[in-house]
């Protein structure tokens, strides 16, 4: 019998629980790989990307970003926001200020334009000259986050990528529950490749030994990810925030927040209820800002300039009353008095009873800070500091930073990088494999076992992700449906 013939042949009636267990676990890590392989390619090489944005925009855009150092006075934010005014269409409204004291930076302001769009516009700080625009939704980071979050679908690309990160967990147990050694392996057999072999048992050497080394990784990715989903993460977000392990106390609502413009009389009580995240804006791209409008979220600030803690706090109103609002240099000045002198953001009010947003956002989450101002007065509304997040806060503000490859440094981007990359080598070598035993013309799964295994752990595992990820369970259901109806009819069984 030719070596074909019995790699393709069916396990034998009598073969032991144990091999009918193995077999059950690779059919399900087959279709979670089957699944999640062509996505991680993507994740990775666009998560590598903006993880090194800090270094990667300069070389981009250095005529625009990067200015000669001098040994003068840099001019006020005011001046620096006009000249960038006038460099934009009439009816331009200046939305945000990005706060820098580096020497060899520009001043950044970002305007919407009348058409909708959003603009960046970079200013000398020592002689005020115009160096440059650039369109914040095609900007390249932009671009390169919107695909690593949503493939450039919107919504519906939103759910396929938390989808992924989901079955990233089935693929994920699967593979350590199949890599697990049996009896007579040794543990450090089973974590070093075999590079002796050749053919198909090598590629499966170097994709076990490299998976399990990347296993806790990825499932730190997967983790530190899903809080920021667009259903299950703003789900996730509201039962936090309701235990009162989220967002500090009152920043869903119901603090009587006030304002007192110079001669005029208290503002009403702010309406601070919850509302719907504008989806858009709550990805937006970190050098972007949305109008600092009633209504507005915090989620609509630039991301990460926004503590998962505090996304959806309602941003407080000033008072309407017909009164000059404080000059931009003036909470410049007043921030650097609070400690913040570098790297933070301010969303602008564009309307008579906004507020000035002041987001600080770095790389250690202790420091983070979001601060309201009023207008007219320079009166601090509401002054968020790590501290008032609760204990989930804190965690998910800390795997964002370690997520995004921010907490230490370079060391970290490179340690993110790494495990990226490691992932799209497991997912080419898994294709490999898949392609070397597939037999023409079939999907080449495992042959599902026609005895029932009991698998009782298994089972009860996959019940409660379905349950912790309703999105998933329902695509759990499918491919159960999909397995026992259509798949395991022509799929054939090949020994690993």
């Amino acid at each position: 019998m030719s070596t074909a013939a019995i790699e393709h042949r069916p396990a034998p009636a009598g073969a032991s629980a144990s091999s009918r267990s193995y077999r059950t676990l690779w059919r399900w890590h087959f279709y979670a790989g089957l699944f999640v392989m062509p996505f991680l390619v993507v994740l990775a090489i666009t998560g590598t990307l903006y993880c090194f944005q800090p270094q990667i925009e300069p070389l981009l855009y250095p005529h625009r970003l990067v200015v000669e150092p001098r040994n003068v006075a840099r001019l006020d934010e005011d001046v620096l926001l006009a000249n960038a005014r006038r460099a934009l269409p009439a009816g331009s409204v200046a939305t945000t200020a990005r706060i820098s004291s580096r020497a060899d930076r520009s001043a950044e302001f970002i305007f919407r334009l009348p058409n909708g769009d959003r603009q960046s516009v970079y200013v000398n700080p020592y002689d005020g000259s115009v160096l440059g625009t650039l369109s914040v939704e095609r900007r390249f980071m932009q671009v390169d986050r919107m695909i690593h979050r949503k493939l450039l679908l919107g919504k519906p690309g939103e759910l396929l990528m938390e989808l992924v990160a989901c079955w990233t967990l089935v693929m994920i147990g699967t593979g350590v529950a199949l890599w697990w050694p049996h009896a007579g392996t040794t543990l450090r057999a089973a974590l070093m490749p075999r590079l002796s072999l050749r053919g198909r048992p090598l590629w499966k050497s170097v994709h076990a030994a490299l998976g399990i080394w990347l296993a806790v990784g990825a499932l730190a990715f997967v983790v530190t990810g899903l809080p920021w989903t667009g259903s299950w993460g703003k789900q996730f977000k509201a039962l936090a925030t309701s235990a009162k392990l989220g967002s500090p106390p009152g920043s869903w609502g119901g603090l009587p927040l006030q304002s007192r413009p110079p001669g005029g009389q208290p503002a009403r009580r702010t309406d601070t209820r919850a509302a719907d995240v504008d989806e858009h804006a709550m990805h937006a791209s970190p050098t972007s800002g949305m109008d600092a409008m009633p209504g507005m979220t915090m989620d609509d600030l630039p991301l990460p300039q926004v503590p998962w803690a505090a996304g959806a706090t309602h941003v407080p109103e000033s008072h309407d009353a017909a009164a000059a609002a404080l000059p931009l240099d003036r909470i410049v000045a007043q921030m650097r008095g609070l400690g913040l002198a570098d790297g933070y953001d301010v969303a602008l009010p564009a309307a008579a009873n906004g507020v000035y947003t002041v987001s600080y956002f770095p790389a250690d989450p202790k420091l983070e800070r979001t601060i309201y101002v009023d207008q007219y007065s320079g009166k601090v509304l509401k002054d968020i500091r790590y501290g008032d997040y609760g204990a989930v806060g804190k965690a998910v503000s800390y795997g964002t930073s370690l997520h995004m490859g921010r907490y230490f440094g370079v060391a970290n981007q490179i340690v993110c990088s790494a495990i990226s990359l490691g992932l799209a080598a497991l997912a080419a070598t898994g294709f490999v494999m898949w392609w070397k035993r597939r037999p023409a013309g079939k999907l080449g799964a495992p042959a599902r076992d026609r005895t029932t295994v009991p698998m009782r752990g298994w089972k009860l595992g996959l019940v409660v992700l379905g349950i912790v990820f309703p999105l998933m369970g329902v695509t759990l259901i499918a491919v159960w449906l999909a397995d026992r109806v259509w798949l395991g009819r022509g799929s054939q069984w090949m020994l690993p």
